[in-house]
C-alpha cells in the first residue's frame, strides 16, 4: 500500500509579488483556505495519511498552519463557535505532517530528493501545490491503482493547446489497453511547440518507485541550472520497463485542474470554487452572470 506523499512547498513564489514578499505561495488563500490544505485534503482523500512537505526559509507559516493553535481553539469553544473551531482543527488533524527544509531552491528534483530519508524503499506520491485537482476527480487514486497494479512509476498527463505546451513538461507516449493509461517512452522539458512529441503535457501529481532517488542523484542539473525530476523520469521512461522501476505511465486526466501559480488561474479557481458552495454559490452566481454581461 502506498501511504506517504510529498509536497514540495520551497519555491520562491516570484510571479505573485509582492504578496509573496512575506506569505508562502502555498498560503494565499483559495476562498477561505490556503492552496495547500486542497492539496493535503487530497493526498487525505486517496489514503496517503503521511505527509512530508518541502519547505524553504521564510515559510514557518505552512507548518504553523498544520499545528494546533490552543489560544484560537480554547476562544471559538468558549463562544460557541462549534463550525469555525472544526475549521480550524481540521488543518491540524487531517494527516501525519511532516517538514523538511530544501535549504536553496535548486529545482523539483532537487526537492524530491530531500523526502528520501523519510521515504525510504517505499513507493510514494508526489502532488505539486500549485496544481489543485477537482475533489471529485479521483484522479491520484487512479494513479495509485495503476502504479500498484503495474509495479511503475506513474505520472498525470493532460491534453493542452499547442501553444502553451512550451510552459510543461511533454510526453511521448504510446497507448495500452487501458484507455486512460499510456506507457511514457520518453519526456522533454518545456519544449517548442515545433519539437514537442506530443500535447500531452506533465501536470503536478506523480506517483513515484523508490528507484527515482538513485536516478535523481545522478541528474545533472538541466534547464535553469536546476535538477528537474522530469530529466531523472526520462532517464527511467527510456531504459524501458524492464530495466528501471519498471519504466514510467502516464494516467491522462481531463476534469477540473487549477493552475494557482498563474494569476488568472488562480482567481478563475476562487470564482469557480466560491461558486460551487452551497454557502456562497447562490449569492456569487447571479452576481457573475450579472459583471460577465456588463464587459
Amino acid at each position: 500500500m502506498i501511504t506517504k506523499a510529498v509536497i514540495p512547498a520551497a519555491g520562491l513564489g516570484t510571479r505573485f509579488l509582492p504578496a509573496t514578499k512575506a506569505i508562502p505561495k502555498e498560503m494565499l488563500p483559495v476562498v477561505d483556505k490556503p492552496a495547500l490544505q486542497y492539496v493535503v485534503e487530497e493526498a487525505v482523500a486517496a489514503a496517503l495519511d503521511d505527509v512530508l512537505v518541502i519547505i524553504g526559509r521564510n515559510k514557518n507559516a505552512i507548518s504553523n498552519h498544520f499545528d494546533a493553535v490552543p489560544e484560537l481553539e480554547h476562544t471559538l469553544s468558549t463562544k460557541n463557535d462549534a463550525v469555525k473551531l472544526e475549521h480550524v482543527q481540521r488543518s491540524s488533524t487531517l494527516a501525519d505532517v511532516h517538514f523538511v527544509r530544501q535549504g536553496e531552491p535548486r529545482g523539483l528534483g532537487h526537492a524530491v530528493l530531500r523526502a528520501r530519508r523519510h521515504v525510504g524503499h517505499e513507493p510514494f506520491a508526489v502532488l505539486l501545490g500549485d496544481d489543485l485537482i477537482g475533489e471529485d476527480e479521483g484522479l491520484l487514486s487512479r494513479m495509485i491503482a495503476v502504479a500498484e497494479q503495474r509495479s511503475t512509476s506513474v505520472i498525470a498527463l493532460m491534453e493542452v493547446p499547442a501553444e502553451q505546451i512550451h510552459l510543461y513538461g511533454c510526453a511521448a507516449v504510446e497507448p495500452t489497453a487501458d484507455a486512460d493509461v499510456v506507457r511514457v517512452t520518453g519526456l522533454v522539458e518545456k519544449p517548442d511547440a515545433e519539437t514537442a512529441p506530443s500535447l500531452y503535457a506533465v501536470i503536478g501529481r506523480y506517483v513515484l518507485q523508490p528507484a527515482v532517488f538513485d536516478v535523481l542523484e545522478d541528474t545533472p542539473p538541466g534547464k535553469g541550472g536546476e535538477i528537474q525530476l522530469t530529466d531523472a523520469l526520462q532517464v527511467i521512461a527510456a531504459e524501458g520497463d524492464e530495466e528501471v522501476a519498471g519504466g514510467v505511465y502516464g494516467v491522462v486526466f481531463s476534469g477540473a485542474r487549477y493552475d494557482t501559480g498563474d494569476k488568472v488561474d488562480y482567481v478563475k479557481a476562487i470564482l469557480q470554487l466560491a461558486s460551487a458552495r452551497d454557502d456562497l454559490g447562490p449569492a456569487l452566481r447571479p452576481w457573475i452572470r450579472e459583471f460577465a454581461a456588463s464587459l
